[in-house]
Order: structure tokens, then C-alpha cells, then sequence
């Protein structure tokens, strides 16, 4: 039997489920390595399905394998945690936690994971897969460094082949599935400079090192030199959100600091980036004699999507929903720390489409937001479908 059969089957009898599964982690939001209650909620939800999932050594997060437990491992990834915000709904299910919500939609994406899980094993049963599908509830995607991380080094990517996974998208309807090969998400960078110089009197800047210029130098110029430096394709941008120099209007001060973000979609741009702005940097400041102190964190690489799995993605699609439902994706800014799995194992990000048939567009990490609930059912159909396809590609080929 066909695997996206035997889904959809199991979905009219399971999707409710899910839905309330959703609405209750959507009603206790748990912030990034505070994730207790959603980690024991879904183990819960997988022991009863007779899978034995296996929970972080921090205490939130976990994985859980469906099937042999041999042969090729394909991971399906969903995150957990919820983000320092008001939910702004008035819904029976709306955050009962202050100031806490989920507002990127990982409780959806926990659900459509667990869903996978449990349509798998139930599949599983009957119809033996021919490898092992991992499923992964990581903790703590929403700061810096990222759950992905310690999920690796506690060995999550042991024996695997690749990697997929589905992100919310209120820009797309519910059943369509945005699909793009190549870079989807942007490497996000932490960038603050600091700068200092002796201070002085603003009637005698000639004395001293005029710091807030020399600032301001740094302010305008590293992006324009950036732009002149980083090939234009790897889409260089850098954002100040924080500048912070001086108390009063006569004096220069001695120190000033600028907080922002670098986003780019290359690969080995990225690689390059600190010594880059470090270079950049003193040149800028070099003409005013001020010193520069450059902290430079790069947070998460690009999400670059395999062409290879990113077709199956595409394929699964097709075959579990219709061909109405591949949506081309145009590329985000934004980071996303499942691009850590994918810098060793191949793998892709699909977009899932939330938004209902002609409703209003309320975006990610905002108050308001909020999913058609029958993006659940797709998501399960699409994940469990293309996981189960790779697992078989990859048996095929040992």
C-alpha cells in the first residue's frame, strides 16, 4: 500500500487529535530550555503509540526512532519552544502563559512532527519500512546558539542520511507547499563594535578623537563598503538596531557601541564574514583615531536546500496532496538553526501554507498570529510521505 494512502486514511481518524495536541501546547507556551511541559506532553503522545522516545540530557527536547532502528536514517525535525511575546487572540486555546506565545507556529510544527511519528509506526506495522525514520523535538530554536546544536553532540545525527522539514508560511493558503532548491534562509550574524578614544570638549574635537563621527563612519560606511567587498548574489545585509554614545551635548564621550545584524545567503561569504568586517572596521575608524573592539557571533549559516531532497519534498507533494499544491518560495533574511543539520547531512525546508482561503495574512512574530488548523493533516501527509520515500531511495542504493 502506498504510504500517502495509508496517511490520509490514518489522518480521518487521527487529525482531531493532532489538532488538540496543537491547542495545547499552543495554550502553554514554553520559552527556548524551559520546554518541560511540551517535552512531556509528546513522549506521552509517543509511548502511547509504543515508540520509546528519548529525551534530551537537558531535560527538554526530544527524539524518537520509527521502524528497524537500522539501515539509512532520515530526520524530521520540528522546534518546541515559544517566543517572549503577548498572545493577542481571544481564542479558547490562547496563551495562558504572560507574555509568552506561539507566534512562529512551532506548535504546529510539533504537531505535524508528532503526527508523521505516529502515522509511521502505525504504517510501520504493517508494511515494514526499510529504514529508520528519526523524529526530532528540538528545544530552543528561537535563541542564539540554537537547540540544533546540542542535539548534535548528543548524537541526533548518527547514521543519517538527511533531513527535512516544514516551517509555517501565512502567505500561502492551507494545502499548498512552498519548495525551492538551493538557499532558502539566510545566515544571521551578531555584530557589535565598540569604540573608544580619549573624550573631550565639543568646542575642541581637533584635540581629541571625535567619537560619535567616527561612529556614525561606521554606522554608514561598513554596509556601503560590505556591498563593494561581498559579490552582490550573496545579498549582504547589515542592519544596525542599537547605537549608543554620550549623555550630554557638549562633551565627546570616550566610548560608543553599535549593536546589529549581518544576513547573507553564501555559504563561503559567510565563512569570510568576521575577518571581512574586522578589516573594514579599522579602515573605517582608522582616519579619527579611534580604537575599535569587534565581537562578531555568527548565529546560524544559510539554510541551503538540497536539490536532490528538495525534489522529493516536491515529488511527496504531488503525490499526497495534488499538483496544485507545489507553490513556488522566494528566499528569507531571516535564520533558522536547522541549517546546523544540514551543514552535515543533505536535507530541505519546505514552507507550509497556514493562511485560510481569503483570510487576512497575520505574520510571524506577531501577536495575532494564528494557522488554518487543516495545515496539520497536509504537513503529516507531506513529511511522512517524503520521509518514507527517501528512507526506500537510500535502502535502494546500500
Amino acid at each position: 500500500m502506498k504510504v500517502e494512502n495509508f496517511v490520509a486514511a490514518w489522518l480521518a481518524d487521527n487529525e482531531k487529535d493532532l489538532v488538540d495536541v496543537r491547542r495545547d501546547i499552543h495554550a502553554h507556551p514554553e520559552l527556548a530550555w524551559q520546554e518541560l511541559r511540551t517535552t512531556e506532553l509528546i513522549a506521552e503522545s509517543l509511548n502511547s503509540s509504543g515508540l520509546k522516545p528519548r529525551v534530551m540530557s537537558s531535560g527538554t527536547g526530544l527524539w524518537c526512532d520509527v521502524g528497524t532502528g537500522s539501515g539509512p536514517v532520515v530526520i524530521v525535525r520540528a522546534d518546541i519552544d515559544a517566543l517572549p511575546l503577548r498572545d493577542e487572540k481571544d481564542l479558547p486555546y490562547s496563551s495562558c502563559v504572560a507574555g509568552v506565545s506561539h507566534a512562529c507556529g512551532h506548535d504546529v510544527h510539533s504537531a505535524i512532527v508528532l503526527g508523521t511519528g505516529r502515522a509511521l509506526a502505525a504504517f510501520d506495522e504493517r508494511y515494514p519500512l526499510p529504514g529508520t525514520i528519526r523524529l526530532v523535538f528540538q528545544p530552543a530554536e528561537e535563541v542564539m546558539p540554537g537547540g540544533a546544536l546540542e542535539l548534535i553532540r548528543e548524537g541526533v545525527l548518527d547514521s543519517v542520511s538527511a533531513a527535512i522539514a516544514v516551517h509555517c508560511d501565512p502567505a500561502l493558503e492551507v494545502g499548498r507547499v512552498g519548495i525551492r532548491g538551493g538557499p532558502i534562509t539566510a545566515a544571521t550574524d551578531y555584530i557589535e563594535v565598540r569604540l573608544r578614544g580619549p573624550g573631550g570638549h565639543t568646542s575642541r574635537p581637533q584635540n581629541t578623537v571625535d567619537l560619535v563621527h567616527a561612529l556614525a563612519q561606521v554606522v554608514t560606511g561598513l554596509p556601503a563598503a560590505l556591498s563593494r567587498t561581498v559579490d552582490p548574489r550573496a545579498a549582504a545585509c547589515l542592519v544596525w538596531g542599537q547605537i549608543e554614545a554620550g549623555s550630554v551635548p557638549n562633551a565627546i564621550p570616550r566610548d560608543g557601541l553599535l549593536r546589529g545584524t549581518l544576513r547573507l545567503f553564501d555559504e563561503e561569504v559567510w565563512k569570510r564574514a568576521p575577518a571581512m568586517v574586522e578589516r573594514l572596521v579599522a579602515q573605517l575608524v582608522a582616519p579619527y583615531g579611534a580604537t575599535a573592539t569587534i565581537e562578531h557571533r555568527q548565529d546560524v549559516p544559510p539554510v541551503i536546500n538540497s536539490v536532490d531532497i528538495t525534489e522529493a519534498l516536491r515529488r511527496a507533494a504531488v503525490a499526497a496532496i495534488g499538483e496544485h499544491a507545489v507553490a513556488p518560495t522566494g528566499q528569507s533574511l531571516g535564520g533558522e538553526d536547522f541549517a546546523w543539520y544540514l551543514q552535515r547531512v543533505p536535507g530541505a525546508l519546505a514552507r507550509l501554507g497556514t493562511r485560510s482561503p481569503g483570510g487576512p495574512v497575520h505574520d510571524l512574530h506577531q501577536g495575532r498570529f494564528d494557522v488554518d488548523e487543516k495545515a496539520i493533516g497536509v504537513g503529516v501527509r507531506l513529511l511522512a510521505t517524503t520521509a518514507a520515500g527517501l528512507a526506500s531511495a537510500a535502502a535502494a542504493e546500500e
